[in-house]
């Protein structure tokens, strides 16, 4: 029985333009420096998370990632059909489950440097869940 040869993936080579620091095709209006060694920063990225519990001082959450005692979040929150954006310290981070590979975390984010509208969205949010328990 004759062996059918397998195909090799395409691979098309694509220009790459490079220009280095410095020259005359840079678009920046500052000067960049290179980084001689190590410097390290973070990057915010606004993750999913699952709200279990609130309060018009903060909530509880759930995540597949621990976040780190007394860091500073924005929090953003969508309650009802009103999305409010908040500071967030977080008081407190556990384990609440572990199941196969997957680890999920419980953390407790008190709300910080709210302003009058968004204390608003939440007292109303919380205002109108007691209202449609009481009523069911």
């Amino acid at each position: 029985m004759p062996l059918t040869p397998h195909p090799l993936p395409l691979i098309v080579p694509v220009p790459i333009h490079y220009a280095p620091v410095g020259t005359s095709d840079e678009k920046r209006d500052r000067e960049r420096i290179e980084i001689l060694g190590e410097l390290h920063g973070e990057v915010m990225i606004f993750q999913p998370l699952s709200i279990k519990e609130i309060s018009r001082g903060g909530c509880l959450v759930e995540t597949t990632f621990p976040l780190h005692l007394n860091s500073l979040h924005d929090v953003r929150l969508t309650l009802g059909d009103r999305s409010v954006v908040m500071k967030g310290r977080v008081a407190h981070c556990r384990i609440s489950d572990v199941e196969q590979e997957i680890v999920t975390y419980r953390s407790g984010v008190e709300f910080i440097e709210m302003n009058d509208r968004v204390r608003d969205v939440i007292k109303d949010f919380i205002e109108a869940i007691k209202a449609g328990r009481r009523l069911g």
